[in-house]
C-alpha cells in the first residue's frame, strides 16, 4: 500500500517526538504505508529549510508561497514566486488563500492581492495551487474565478458542501486531514462521502491537527494512515482503495503537467 502526505510542514515536525531524526520519522511513516511527502512553504524566510528537505530526501516535495496569515516576512511579487518554483522538486505555489479567522475583511486587501500574486504564478508556472480558506470561502470562490485559477488543492477541506462543490467545478481537488477523524467533525464527513474518488487527497498537516487515535499527541505525517482509513470508512471502501485513488490523484495533480 501506498499513501501520499499531501500536506505537511516536516520542517516543524519535533523529529525527538518520532525517534530522534528526519530519517526516523521516514521510517516510521513508511511503516504506516506513508511513502511520499509534500512539505509545505508558508513564509519565505523558512523556504530554504523547506526546499532543502525536498533537496536531500527523494520522497519529500516542497512548494513555494506566504500563507494568507503570514505579515511579517517578506511579501513575494509574481516574478519572484516563479523564480523560486523553477526547481523540479517544488511542485506547488503555496500554501495561499484567505483567513478572516484571525484578520477582519474589512481590512484584508492586503491579503486579497496575495492571493491574486500567487494564482498568477501558479497559472503562469503551470504549478498547481494549495489554498487554505478560512471563515472565507465566499471570498476564496470568488478570487478564484476572477482570476481563472487553473489547478490545485483546496487543503485541509473543514467548510461545507457547496463550498466544495464550487471548488471542484473550478477543477480544484478537495483534501481532508485529520478533523475528519474529530467526533465534532459530522458535517464534514457528509461532505467527505461526497467529493468523487478522482479528485479526493488526504493529509495530516502536521505538527498541527493529530488524527485520532493520537488526538492531543504531535502530529506525524506517518499518521496520514489514519486520515486514509477514516476516509474510507466513511465512504464505505478499504484503506487500500483510498491509498490508491488518492496516490494517483496525487501523481495527476502534481505531475501530469
Amino acid at each position: 500500500m501506498h499513501i501520499v502526505d499531501s500536506h505537511c510542514h516536516i520542517d516543524r515536525v519535533d523529529f525527538e517526538q518520532f525517534g530522534g531524526s528526519i530519517e526516523s520519522m521516514l521510517a516510521h511513516a513508511n511503516e504506516m504505508s506513508v511513502k511520499e511527502f509534500l512539505c509545505v512553504c508558508i513564509d519565505l524566510e523558512h523556504f530554504d529549510e523547506v526546499f532543502s528537505l525536498a533537496k536531500n530526501h527523494t520522497p519529500i516535495y516542497a512548494s513555494v508561497g506566504v500563507h494568507p496569515t503570514e505579515q511579517e516576512g517578506q511579501d513575494p511579487s509574481v516574478d519572484e514566486l516563479l523564480t523560486l518554483a523553477k526547481h523540479e522538486k517544488i511542485i506547488a505555489i503555496g500554501e495561499t488563500g484567505l483567513d478572516y479567522f484571525h484578520v477582519e475583511k474589512e481590512s484584508a486587501d492586503w491579503q486579497r492581492d496575495r492571493f491574486r500574486r500567487h494564482i498568477a504564478a501558479s497559472n503562469q508556472s503551470a504549478k498547481p495551487m494549495i489554498i487554505h480558506t478560512r471563515d472565507a470561502k465566499a471570498d476564496t470562490i470568488q478570487i478564484m474565478t476572477e482570476e481563472k485559477a487553473q489547478a490545485g488543492v483546496m487543503h485541509c477541506f473543514s467548510e461545507d458542501w457547496a463550498t466544495a462543490k464550487a471548488a471542484l467545478d473550478l477543477g480544484f481537488y478537495i483534501s481532508f486531514s485529520g478533523i475528519i477523524t474529530f467526533k465534532s467533525a459530522g458535517a464534514l464527513r457528509e461532505v467527505a462521502k461526497k467529493v468523487p474518488a478522482d479528485r479526493l487527497l488526504v493529509e495530516t498537516d502536521a505538527p498541527y491537527l493529530t488524527p485520532v487515535p493520537n488526538r492531543g499527541k504531535p502530529n506525524s505525517p506517518a499518521y496520514t494512515y489514519y486520515v486514509a482509513q477514516k476516509l474510507a470508512e466513511i465512504r464505505g471502501v478499504s484503506v487500500e482503495e483510498i491509498a490508491g485513488a488518492t496516490t494517483q490523484n496525487f501523481k495527476r495533480l502534481f505531475f501530469s503537467s
